[in-house]
């Protein structure tokens, strides 16, 4: 198992531990439907202290107490803008002040309790904030004060005032709790198809990667190694007999250039076959890189976007081999971004200079430290293929590759190829070049 499947696995055991606590209380969730179950409920609270407020004042007018009623009233109202209801998670500063919240209405209940049911929205603060222990120890207190303070409005002794409150705090409680375990779930249900669709598609490459290995190895075998073997035995009977027999020994000489040629149109048409898909289509260098940067933007659905920028003059004759080495390295570059950066954008930057062609592939990751730039090999044992083979890719043209990164400043990976003087005779055809 590679170091990224390692690392990926401890991640997933890490938040499967802590997923169910993050869900359940957090304070602004991400989903529109419990935001905006998050502003109905801040919209209650100060709807039901506005409607308190206003029956106080109306039911006693000028009485002492009145001035720290609207005083407490404020705060209590300020204190819920400023401490949980516009957090983001429970921090232990945002649940002191939740304390405090909590300490404030009460306070404001004995004065005045009609101030009582505000408690409904406290109820889902406390619900999203703290531990379900201390969440209903919380709603339990908020439902003894409710209760009381009803008692003290009514004229006499009502049984369903010491009921009701404590049935309708309980029925909001189990359905809160319900709906949080259900987005636990379904949370934890997404991640797996996520994880699975992943294992899917890398066990599909794999496969697809044998299958093509094995289609060359049987092609190799039924042309150009029958070729080759069929040669050697020619030339060693022309050996054979060219004292004795010259005419039967150029024969043989004669029938094994024959299959050379053959040989030499197969590995020409392997050359052809092996190059990169979207060069073999037309278009140049540039198309392919446009057309590599839609392929990605649409695989990535959204998490990835990535842009092309072509500057300069294109080169009428930009050798074959340059345009697939750097094809190439745009693919592997990224690879990785997708595999290790955690980018949302990427850019391909093709620059056309008068002696050399630049291609830059920049993104906003979370960067790294780049690897010493001498080897053109990985050690053995250790995975991350794609910088040496970019090197070893672009050290065969002659050119050069440079990365500028660092630990959350993204990365920029630029590789530069320099082009003969448009004198100079073209180079030979390369060697098949081996897919990526």
């Amino acid at each position: 198992m590679d170091v990224s499947a390692q690392v990926e696995q401890q991640r997933f055991r890490q938040s499967a531990g802590s997923k169910r606590y993050e869900v359940e209380h957090r304070t602004e969730a991400t989903d529109p439907d419990d935001r905006r179950l998050a502003l109905l409920m801040h919209a209650a609270f100060f709807l039901l202290l506005g409607a308190s407020l206003a029956r106080f004042l109306l039911r006693h007018p000028g009485e002492d107490r009145t001035p720290w009623i609207i005083a407490l009233s404020v705060a209590l109202a300020a204190l819920y803008l400023l401490g949980p209801a516009l957090g983001s998670r429970p921090t232990p500063r945002r649940l002191a002040r939740l304390g405090v919240l909590v300490a404030v209405w009460m306070v404001l209940v004995v004065l005045a309790p009609s101030f009582a049911w505000c408690a409904v929205p406290l109820f889902y603060t406390g619900l999203r904030l703290l531990p379900p222990r201390a969440a209903f120890a919380l709603v339990a207190l908020l439902t003894v004060f409710v209760v009381a303070a009803q008692l003290r409005l009514a004229h006499g002794f009502d049984p369903n005032l010491v009921l009701a409150p404590p049935a309708v705090a309980a029925t909001a409680t189990a359905v809160f709790v319900h709906m949080q375990r259900q987005g636990v779930r379904q949370r934890e249900l997404i991640d797996d198809l996520l994880r699975t669709r992943r294992e899917l598609a890398a066990t599909e490459r794999r496969e697809g990667t044998l299958a093509e290995r094995q289609r060359l190895s049987m092609e190799i075998h039924d042309t150009l190694a029958q070729g080759l073997s069929s040669q050697q035995m020619l030339l060693q009977a022309a050996d054979r007999t060219w004292e004795a027999d010259p005419a039967t020994a150029r024969r043989h000489v004669r029938t094994a250039t024959g299959i050379a040629e053959r040989n030499l149109a197969e590995a020409r048409r392997f050359v052809h076959d092996l190059a990169p898909a979207d060069l073999a289509e037309g278009g140049g260098l540039e198309a392919a890189l446009r057309a590599l940067a839609t392929r990605e933007t649409a695989q990535a659905q959204g998490l990835l976007t990535v842009r092309c920028h072509v500057e300069g003059t294109p080169h009428a004759a930009l050798p074959d081999r340059v345009q697939s080495a750097l094809l190439r390295i745009a693919q592997g570059a990224l690879a990785n971004v997708k595999e290790h950066a955690d980018a949302t954008e990427a850019a391909l930057t093709l620059t056309h200079l008068d002696d050399r062609t630049v291609l830059d592939i920049a993104d906003n990751g979370r960067g790294f430290t780049p690897p010493a730039p001498t080897a053109l090999r990985p050690a053995a044992g250790v995975r991350g293929h794609g910088v040496p083979a970019m090197r070893a890719r672009l050290h065969q043209l002659g050119g050069t590759l440079t990365i500028e990164s660092a630990p959350g400043d993204g990365t920029v990976v630029s590789a530069e190829v320099p082009l003969p003087a448009p004198s100079s005779s073209p180079a030979p055809s390369p060697s098949p070049e081996e897919p990526s």
